[in-house]
């Protein structure tokens, strides 16, 4: 059983989450937000994975994007965590699949988090000059850094969590672009981590 202890979080933020799970729950059989296999594990796989994503922020954060968000993993957590302490307040949720769109703006409005969807590709947007950009389970790094390198803004931080083959991606990425990355090991998995980057530029 999950509690607010184990967020981080105050029980009117753990509450919002709880809206959110039950969305997910009842929006997941005709919408595949997450995969089936993770239903029974939502808490510990979903929110608490972005959770930790949260916190390794550089916070205080004044915009926030996720990119290929699906179903709001880690943007919608961040929004709803980011209600506590004001940062940040305002998130932007990219996602190319109108079905998950409309899921994401019923959450939102649900929750009342201070997030907007945008429902487009990626490479269609202009650049959004974030403070923290974020993604999870969307590209290899190296994809993940031409994302970086547009939409971030001077000074502003990538947040990526990579799975075990995470060296080979960090290896590759270096052929193409220069890059600063601390890695933190994941809390929820063994093997993956989260790699925070700063100083994205073109080789």
């Amino acid at each position: 059983m999950t509690t607010p202890e184990d967020l981080g979080v105050s029980r009117e933020t753990f509450e919002r989450l709880e809206v959110y799970e039950s969305l997910i729950r009842k929006w997941n059989p005709r919408i595949n937000l997450v995969g089936k296999s993770t239903l029974d594990v939502l808490w510990n796989r979903h929110f608490i994975d972005s959770a930790q994503i949260y916190r390794l922020a550089p916070h205080p954060v004044s915009h926030w994007a996720d990119l290929g968000v699906g179903g709001g993993f880690p943007g919608l957590v961040v929004a709803i965590m980011g209600m506590e302490s004001g940062s940040p307040p305002r998130v932007t949720l990219v996602e190319s699949d109108a079905r998950k769109c409309a899921f994401l703006r019923t959450v939102i409005r649900e929750t009342e988090a201070p997030a907007v969807v945008i429902n487009d590709r990626i490479e269609n947007i202009a650049p959004l000059e974030v403070d923290v950009l974020s993604a999870r389970a969307l590209a290899d790094l190296t994809k993940l850094l031409s994302f970086a390198a547009r939409h971030l803004r001077k000074g502003g931080t990538a947040i990526f969590p990579k799975g075990e083959t995470w060296r080979e991606e960090l290896k590759n990425a270096q052929t193409a672009w220069n890059f600063d990355y601390q890695v933190a090991k994941s809390e929820t998995q063994d093997g993956p981590v989260i790699l925070s980057i700063t100083g994205v530029a073109r080789v």
